[in-house]
């Protein structure tokens, strides 16, 4: 099941990727459409080379940006004329980020970066209450979501923050401290006015959705106290409310496993996975889908074939958790205090039944290597790091005595440093080269 999942999710790709990130290849769009574009970025970069041609697109989007500061819903600007709907607008200022987080080439961000502090702040003169109210186009909201449709002001507001945020960061990346301050600050603003408006004293975040929950938390939107508080309502609209299905559309998706696997829930992200029942990637698969669908519901036993009008069958937004498959099953990711995989993160997560997995990942730095099974509760992880570059290993582990690398204990082994305890996993800190590691799964 994920094997083809992963096979759909890169054939969509392939069948989109051509000149333009289109949305599909079978209709009469085959538009650059930024929402889908922004969600799917950083799975399109695992999948493949994707920096000069992502790069080529963002000159055609920064062309149709207005002179007062919005960037189109699509790029190049045809057909769609309306600016800046919230999460598709925003690509303009997400893509350069996640690319240059990728691939670690800083001229991606300097191309950019005038066009996104453009952007922020087109969406703050139009705002200067902090809450994305006014000036958002076609607002698709969480575009093609399960019967949980997300508020519009606070998918916008959301939105508004991780630009500013953005901003922020590639202002600092730049070397220019001032800018960096100033959208930073500007972050905070948006962060206290959208707890004011849309998060209550018990953490429920307004609209009470997968969604609203999801990018509160990955945005980090929340106090400590009401991003747990969201958290159970989170997993209670999964778990409890959905029998463990989904309800998240296109803006939503992206976000999914990757905060489960942050607020500790990876058995409840894969339960998404691996389900094949309706809604879910399975139920897709068991239909007999070979590339990812538009619509969770692009033809179910029920109610045969959706709107014709509007259904592909080959549109990748929804494939989107290929980088959950990527950094939490295979393990392989990218540390952002050493962009483009100079610093790398090996953390699997072993789950949902699945005993071994093996993958591997050609980075600009190199190839990366991973291959881990679990045999009982006995853990072997097999890694292969690129010369020049270091990683952090996360390991299964309830102390780090108790991992072996090679024939030795981890912590003696040449060229293996201990760098902290986790709950439940041993951190080693190691340098380019190949690595065996073994241990007991803690209980």
């Amino acid at each position: 099941l994920i094997n083809q999942l992963y096979q759909n999710i890169f054939w969509g790709q392939r069948g989109n990727y051509l000149e333009v990130p289109t949305d599909c290849p079978q209709r009469d769009e085959r538009l650059g459409w930024m929402g889908d574009a922004q969600v799917f970025v950083r799975t399109a970069a695992f999948n493949s080379d994707v920096r000069w041609f992502m790069d080529k697109w963002l000159t055609e989007v920064r062309d149709a940006q207005t002179p007062e500061g919005a960037f189109p819903d699509v790029a190049p600007k045809i057909l769609v004329t309306n600016d800046g709907s919230p999460g598709w607008g925003d690509a303009g200022a997400i893509v350069p980020w996640q690319l240059y987080l990728m691939y670690g080439d800083r001229r991606l961000l300097e191309r950019s970066y005038e066009s996104m502090r453009r952007w922020v702040d087109y969406l703050d003169k139009a705002n200067p209450d902090h809450l994305w109210i006014n000036r958002r186009g076609n607002d698709y909201g969480d575009w093609l979501n399960i019967e949980a449709e997300t508020p519009k002001e606070v998918l916008a507001t959301a939105y508004f923050a991780r630009s500013a945020r953005i901003v922020s960061q590639a202002a600092a990346v730049l070397g220019r401290s001032a800018d960096s301050a100033k959208y930073d600050a500007l972050y905070r603003d948006i962060v206290a006015a959208f707890r004011k408006a849309y998060v209550s004293a018990d953490g429920v975040v307004k609209g009470d959705t997968q969604t609203g929950y999801l990018l509160a938390i990955q945005f980090g939107l929340l106090t400590p106290r009401t991003r747990a508080q969201a958290t159970e309502r989170l997993l209670e609209d999964i778990v409890v409310k959905r029998s463990g299905h989904l309800s998240t559309g296109f803006l939503g998706v992206s976000a999914l496993a990757p905060v489960l696997s942050s607020v500790s829930a990876d058995d409840v992200a894969y339960r998404l996975l691996l389900n094949e029942s309706f809604p879910s990637w399975g139920y897709s698969i068991k239909q007999g889908a070979t590339t990812i669908w538009e619509r969770w519901d692009g033809w179910t036993e029920q109610k045969g074939f959706q709107d014709p009008g509007m259904n592909s069958f080959n549109h990748y937004a929804f494939g989107s958790v290929g980088e959950w498959l990527y950094a939490n099953i295979a393990g392989i990711d990218s540390d952002p205090t050493g962009p483009g995989f100079k610093k790398i993160l090996i953390r699997p997560t072993p789950g949902g039944g699945i005993s071994w997995t093996k993958a591997r990942y050609d980075s600009v730095r190199g190839r990366i290597e991973t291959s881990w099974r679990v045999r009982g509760k006995a853990l072997s992880l097999d890694i292969t790091i690129p010369a020049n570059t270091s990683a952090l290993v996360f390991v299964p582990a309830e102390r780090a005595e108790d991992v072996i690398e090679g024939d030795v204990q981890a912590s003696a082994s040449p060229g293996v440093t201990v760098a902290r305890m986790e709950p439940g996993r041993a951190v080693f800190r190691v340098g380019g080269g190949r690595y065996r590691f073994r241990s007991k799964m803690p209980s």
